[in-house]
C-alpha cells in the first residue's frame, strides 16, 4: 500500500472527481469481506475499496445493480487507479464500465469533460504522484474485469440474507444427515449420520431410481432415495391443468379432483421401502420428501433444500427429481456392523375414484364393478342415522365447528375391506371464528374437518361410513362416492451392500 500510504500522505482530495471522504464507515450488505474504505461517490451507496487478500487492487461496490453486479475490480493497484481517474476526470466513468461497450464508454467521457476545478485536482495528482494519464483506459478495465475470478470475493452474511438483499440465495450448509432431522434440519443434540455409499441404480415403477448413500446414526439407518422424472411428464402435466403459481393450491379442486391429480402426477409415488439388515429386517419409522422441478412455471420458484440435495449428488438437472429421506430405527439397542443390507420396495395403494350413488333407508343397495378387477360388488345399506357429535370434540373456544352428520353402516357382498371406501362427496361446513385471536401468526381451523369422522370404518363384516359435517341436519339424500384402493406395481427386491 506505498502508493495509497504516499497519496494520504500528500493531501490530495478527490471529492471533486468522485470520491468522498467520511467520517462513519456505514458499509451494506455487499461490501465485501475485509474491505478498506477509500472513499464514497455520494449517491446510491457506491464505495470504493481495497479488499484483503487482493493487495492493492481497487474495487466499486455499487449496491443498487443488479444481482450479481454489485462488485467490481478497476485497477491492479491504486497507481492504475489514479492513472484512470488522469484519463477520464470522473469515477463514475470508472464504475459503470463494466456495463458499456467501449463506444458507450467514449461517449460518456466526450459529454461529460472534467470541469476547471477537477482539472486542478487531476493536474495535482499528476504532479505530487509524478503519474501520467492511462492510455486506452477502456480496454485496460475490460480485460481486468473479464479476467476476474469473482468467485474469490467473500462476504458478510449480511449478504446472504434475503432481507438484506432480496437476490440472494443463502449460502450452501455443510451436507449432514440426522435420524431427528429432514432436509430443512434437525433436532436434539445427537451427532450426524456417517454416511456410507451406496450408489445403487434400478428401475420400479415406472421410474429410474438412485440410491446414493446411507447415514448410519446412534438410532437407525437414515437412506435417500432419488426417483428420477421424465420432464416431458411433468410439461405435460403442468400444461393438461394450466397450473400457475396463482391456481397450484389443493384448494381450487374438489376431492374428486384432487384425487384424480394424485393418481396423475408424475412427481407423486407414495412406497414403503423395507430394509433386511445382516438378515432382520428394518422398517421405517418416518420420513420426508423434497421436489426438484425443472418445469415449473414462471414466478415459482424450486425449493432451496431441494437444490441443495440435487447438487450434493450430482443428480442431472434436466429431469424431474423427488429425493425421498426414510429413517429405519435398528432393531437392537445397539449399532450393528453392516455386513449385508438389502432393499425391498412396495407401493403404497393409490386411490381410484369411482362411481356415486345415494341411498334413503336400510335395505337399500347399490351395485357396481371394480374398475381394475372387474368384480361385482354389492353394497347394502344396514342403517343410516343421523348423528351429533358433543361439541367439546373439537377442543377449541376460538372456533365453532359443525357438528351434524349421517352414519351409514353397510356391507359388501363379495367382501373387500382393504380395497374398497366410501365417502361423502360434498365437503364439510368451514369452521366459524366466534372468538378473533389477537395473534396473526395463529393457526385457522382445519376446513377438512369431516375427516376426522369420514371414511369407512370395520366391525367384522359390518362397515361404516360417516358424511361431512355440517352445522344443520342434512335433509336431502347424501350423494356416496365409491373409492378404490390399489397396487399398480409389483415389490421389487435388491442387495444394496
Amino acid at each position: 500500500m506505498k502508493t495509497y500510504q504516499k497519496f494520504l500522505r500528500h493531501g490530495i482530495r478527490l471529492a471533486s472527481i468522485g470520491i468522498e471522504t467520511r467520517n462513519d464507515e456505514t458499509l451494506y450488505f455487499c461490501t465485501p469481506k475485509g474491505a478498506s474504505l477509500i472513499g464514497w461517490a455520494g449517491v446510491d451507496g457506491i464505495h470504493y475499496c481495497f479488499i484483503r487478500g487482493f493487495g492493492e487492487m481497487v474495487f466499486a461496490v455499487s449496491p443498487m445493480n443488479p444481482a450479481p453486479d454489485y462488485v467490481h475490480p478497476l485497477a491492479k493497484d491504486f497507481t492504475d487507479f489514479l492513472r484512470l481517474l488522469l484519463a477520464c476526470g470522473d469515477a463514475s466513468a470508472l464504475e459503470q464500465a463494466w456495463m458499456w461497450e467501449k463506444a458507450q464508454f467514449e461517449t460518456f467521457l466526450k459529454e461529460n469533460p472534467a470541469t476547471e476545478e477537477q482539472k486542478k485536482i487531476l493536474a495535482e495528482i499528476a504532479e505530487k504522484m509524478n503519474l501520467t494519464a492511462m492510455e486506452q483506459p477502456w480496454e485496460y478495465i475490460r480485460s481486468l474485469q473479464s479476467s476476474f475470478d469473482y468467485s474469490k470475493i467473500k462476504y458478510t452474511e449480511d449478504y446472504y440474507d434475503v432481507d438484506m438483499n432480496p437476490a440472494a440465495e443463502p449460502a450452501v450448509p455443510e451436507w449432514k444427515v440426522y435420524f431427528e432431522g429432514n432436509f430443512w434440519g434437525h433436532q436434539g443434540k445427537a451427532h450426524a449420520g456417517k454416511e456410507i455409499p451406496i450408489g445403487k441404480h434400478f428401475a420400479w415403477a415406472g421410474h429410474h431410481w438412485f440410491i446414493p448413500a446411507a447415514y448410519a446414526c446412534s438410532k437407525g439407518l437414515v437412506v435417500d432415495f432419488c426417483m428420477r422424472v421424465e420432464a416431458e411428464e411433468i410439461r405435460a402435466f403442468i400444461q393438461k391443468l394450466n397450473l400457475t403459481q396463482e391456481n397450484d393450491s389443493c384448494e381450487n379442486f374438489t376431492q374428486e379432483q384432487q384425487i384424480e391429480l394424485e393418481l396423475d402426477n408424475p412427481l407423486s409415488l407414495s412406497f414403503n421401502p423395507r430394509l433386511e439388515l445382516n438378515g432382520h429386517e428394518l422398517r421405517a419409522s418416518h420420513g420426508c420428501a423434497v421436489t426438484y422441478n425443472p418445469c415449473l412455471p414462471d414466478g415459482m420458484d424450486i425449493a432451496l433444500e431441494a437444490k441443495w440435495a440435487v447438487a450434493h449428488y450430482g443428480l442431472d438437472t434436466s429431469y424431474g427429481w423427488v429425493i425421498s429421506r426414510d429413517t429405519f430405527p435398528w432393531e437392537y439397542k445397539r449399532r450393528p456392523k453392516l455386513r449385508t443390507l438389502s432393499l425391498t420396495m412396495e407401493q403404497q395403494p393409490v386411490s381410484i375414484p369411482g362411481p356415486h350413488f345415494t341411498v334413503n333407508a336400510s335395505g337399500d343397495s347399490f351395485c357396481f364393478v371394480h374398475p381394475v378387477r372387474r368384480t361385482t360388488y354389492t353394497l347394502t345399506v344396514q342403517e343410516l342415522e343421523q348423528q351429533t357429535l358433543p361439541k367439546h370434540s373439537f377442543g377449541s373456544d376460538r372456533w365453532l365447528y359443525p357438528t351434524h352428520f349421517t352414519a351409514m353402516r353397510y356391507t359388501l357382498s363379495p367382501d373387500a375391506s382393504e380395497q374398497i371406501t366410501v365417502s361423502d362427496c360434498a365437503d364439510s361446513d368451514k369452521p366459524v371464528e366466534i372468538m378473533p385471536s389477537g395473534d396473526s401468526f395463529a393457526p385457522s381451523a382445519s376446513a377438512s374437518i369431516g375427516n376426522m369422522i369420514g371414511g369407512s370404518n370395520l366391525q367384522g363384516n359390518l362397515h361404516t361410513a360417516c358424511s361431512a359435517l355440517h352445522f344443520e341436519p342434512v335433509q336431502h339424500d347424501i350423494a356416496w362416492r365409491i373409492t378404490f384402493h390399489e397396487k399398480r406395481y409389483h415389490d421389487d427386491t435388491m442387495i444394496l451392500l
